[in-house]
């Protein structure tokens, strides 16, 4: 009986971690999918393999052996900072590129997991800390714009959404104590939407038009082919996505007191391109780990990969049921954006936590390190300062928590080099 309720109240967690994330997952393939100018139908194979595709990265990710897995409870899903050269790649070159340079990229990322893994060393509690705290912050303003439902004029209607969906959250988590605790984003969720099914802001369209079974098809956009700047380009990315994944690991690790070497950062490395290999091959987009793990797991306690296995399995079944996966669709932008900028408020301050162990008194370096790591990462994330220079270059400044990791590394090596 006992056991039972264990893993009913694992399902019920890994759900929240599914509906938490579920938005971030289907909009990556919408945004670009658009951008290309796809059908409906293509639209539908892209999102639902997408899906698919997250449940099985995941999978891929929890293991815990020789070869793959970082084994800690961390959701998949597609990298955000693919979005804009994909697009650049398709529209000039065309999906068969896309996906080659995917495929060339993920085996990038397995060949040089094992040097990236040694990387560790050079993320101690300073580095790490100003890390997550920028992650956090840069993430925030995401949280708000879906609080105005991603709109250049929110309205009055989607603010009060948001704000009754914090405050529910809130109430949860004040109020109530364990598993009911633990699951306050969800009843959040919950609640919102139901509230917002009355303001008459929620759309079923997406329910009434999804297919009830899908089944991903290898090469479904055609054949992939290998152009050189494409690949290099996706390369980039792919190692951008590494050092903010490596941020998210180390986070967890802190948080789950599941201490992470090298070797197992560099099967979790060689997960992920393991992941954005079959990405390449079904035709979706490269994956990675989402920063909003670390609010999950936070607010939510889990300590075991559990709940995420429950989540990678709704994961894989709403990929071939894509009737069931609309479902999640219909969860308002500003109901999400409620949940999101407490989760992302516990990332900032899991950050802020691992600062705190900092010894700040004895070296003074280490407040130059935070400050100034911190304050470029949130300050160049997304800025204008660098619309001169050349898309690759412009995405890799224009990342903050890039930058802040970058930054942090150096002056820790440069500024505290006579104190290892």
């Amino acid at each position: 009986m006992q056991q039972q309720e264990k893993h009913s109240q694992a399902m019920v967690l890994g759900l929240q971690h599914l509906l938490a994330m579920y938005s971030g997952s289907i909009l990556v393939p919408m945004m670009i999918g658009n951008a290309l100018g796809y059908n409906t139908e293509q639209l539908t194979y892209l999102v639902s393999t997408d899906i698919f595709m997250c449940g099985i990265a995941t999978f891929l990710q929890l293991q815990l052996n020789k070869c793959f897995g970082i084994g800690l409870p961390v959701v998949l899903g597609v990298a955000f900072q693919s979005v804009a050269p994909l697009t650049i790649i398709g529209q000039s070159h065309g999906s068969g590129a896309m996906f080659g340079a995917l495929i060339v990229s993920g085996i990038f990322v397995v060949l040089i997991s094992g040097v990236f893994s040694k990387l560790a060393r050079f993320f101690p509690a300073i580095v790490t800390g100003s890390v997550i705290t920028t992650i956090g912050l840069t993430l925030i303003p995401v949280a708000i714009r879906n609080m105005g439902d991603n709109v250049p004029d929110p309205t009055l209607g989607s603010l009060i959404l948001s704000l009754v969906t914090v405050a529910i959250i809130l109430i949860v988590n004040i109020f109530t104590k364990g598993f009911v605790k633990s699951i306050s984003i969800l009843i959040g969720l919950v609640i919102g939407t139901t509230l917002a099914a009355f303001m008459g802001l929620v759309d079923f369209a997406p329910v009434v038009k999804a297919p009830f079974v899908h089944v991903p098809t290898a090469f479904y956009f055609g054949m992939p082919t290998f152009e050189i700047t494409s690949i290099l380009m996706m390369c980039i990315i792919a190692m951008v996505s590494m050092v903010e994944s490596t941020g998210v690991y180390l986070a967890l690790s802190d948080i789950t007191n599941d201490p992470i070497d090298e070797t197992r950062l560099r099967n979790g490395y060689r997960a992920e391109g393991l992941a954005v290999l079959l990405g390449g091959v079904f035709n979706t987009f490269p994956y990675t780990g989402f920063s909003q793990n670390v609010g999950l797991v936070k607010m939510s306690g889990i300590k075991t990969r559990l709940p995420i296995y429950y989540a990678a399995g709704f994961l894989v079944l709403l990929g071939l049921l894509p009737k069931f996966g609309a479902l999640a669709q219909i969860i308002p932008g500003p109901v999400i954006g409620g949940a999101m900028i407490v989760m992302f408020g516990f990332v900032s301050l899991q950050g802020m936590q691992m600062l705190a162990k900092v010894d700040f008194a004895n070296n003074e370096h280490n407040f130059l390190i935070a400050a100034v790591s911190i304050a470029i990462g949130v300050g160049f994330n997304n800025s204008n300062l660098f619309n001169s220079f050349p898309t690759e270059l412009r995405m890799f400044f224009s990342n903050g928590i890039v930058m802040a990791s970058l930054l942090a590394v150096i002056l820790n090596a440069i500024l505290n080099r006579k104190k290892k």
